[in-house]
């Protein structure tokens, strides 16, 4: 299977690292000095204590001098989602199988626009991934978990060949029988982890700790939940309460969501996506989101980076 990663950076650097060494023909299209560092040194993938491995991989800013790919992973950002459906348009030919692995609930949509509906899964992964520097990436995480599945509902042949091929190279894929609720779920739980953890620009730990922060994290996911119903995806009743009691028993107080990172670093930031999303459904479904509009308001200013006013 020929393997096309759009977005070389956590989550892509990953998992095309990862199939890679399994053997797979995979190549990944970046661009700026974490392309080149690949170019010139490979890719090394680093997790906890000493191990490391480095993946001589083929990486690439021209999309159109790969080729269809039979699978095309997408781990852009999600600011970057359009600009990068058409350029990888080259690579998706009439058996190609497209499967975004980002956050928010929008992009298999917003891509089968551009890519063709047909073409697309969907993905939801609980892996943590990042740049620690150009050409290294970091990865752990408290729930490595990859699931997919065809966008109305369970799996197929294609996703089967897709989970097979995924799982043998380490990444620990399953078939999720409702993969828009499985969206829903991660949506419900980073608008506490990206979202509040940015807003106070703190780790988890000292939010926990703080009444008014911990009802904040809490606050932004009951409405999220109560959004996510009214669109009609059934979530289970106390899904924002057993969010909270797993970002309690299983982060460490130092966890950092990437969103937290990205704020920090001067970034750009994905919290249209997720606050914001939110925010716009609530308003189109008669949902009120107070908590939500409260983060991504003061979020906002900062989604362009560098401390500049987003448009």
């Amino acid at each position: 299977m020929k393997i096309a990663v759009m977005g070389a950076g956590g989550m892509g650097g990953l998992f095309g690292g990862l199939l890679w060494r399994a053997g797979e023909d995979v190549v990944l299209i970046d661009r700026g000095v974490h392309l080149e560092a690949i170019r010139s040194q490979g890719l090394t993938l680093k997790t906890a204590g000493p191990r490391a491995f480095v993946v001589d991989i083929r990486a690439t800013d021209d999309p159109g001098e790969v080729g269809r790919a039979d699978l095309l992973l997408f781990c852009v950002k999600t600011y970057d989602l359009e600009k990068a459906a058409a350029a990888a348009a080259p690579l998706v030919g009439p058996e190609s199988v497209v499967l975004p692995v980002q956050n928010g609930i929008a992009a298999p949509d917003r891509l089968g626009e551009v890519l063709g509906a047909g073409k697309v899964i969907g993905g939801v992964s609980y892996h943590q991934g990042a740049v620690e520097a150009p050409g290294v990436i970091t990865y752990g995480g408290v729930e490595g978990k990859l699931y997919i599945g065809e966008l109305g509902g369970g799996g197929s042949g294609r996703v089967e060949g897709i989970r097979r091929l995924l799982f043998e190279a380490g990444i620990d894929t399953e078939i999720h029988p409702d993969i828009r609720l499985a969206m829903w779920e991660k949506l419900v739980l980073i608008c506490a982890t990206g979202g509040v953890m940015s807003y106070y620009r703190r780790p988890i730990g000292p939010l926990l700790d703080d009444p008014g922060a911990r009802a904040l994290l809490l606050g932004v996911m009951q409405e999220a939940e109560l959004v996510a119903r009214a669109r009609g995806i059934a979530l289970p009743d106390g899904t924002a309460e057993r969010h909270l009691a797993f970002i309690e028993n299983r982060f460490a107080p130092d966890a950092r969501s990437s969103q937290l990172e990205d704020i920090l670093a001067g970034r750009r930031l994905e919290v249209e996506s997720l606050n914001g999303e939110v925010v716009r459904l609530g308003r189109e479904l008669g949902v009120e989101t107070p908590l939500n509009r409260k983060v991504y308001d003061a979020l906002k200013p900062y989604a362009a980076g560098s401390g500049s006013s987003a448009e």
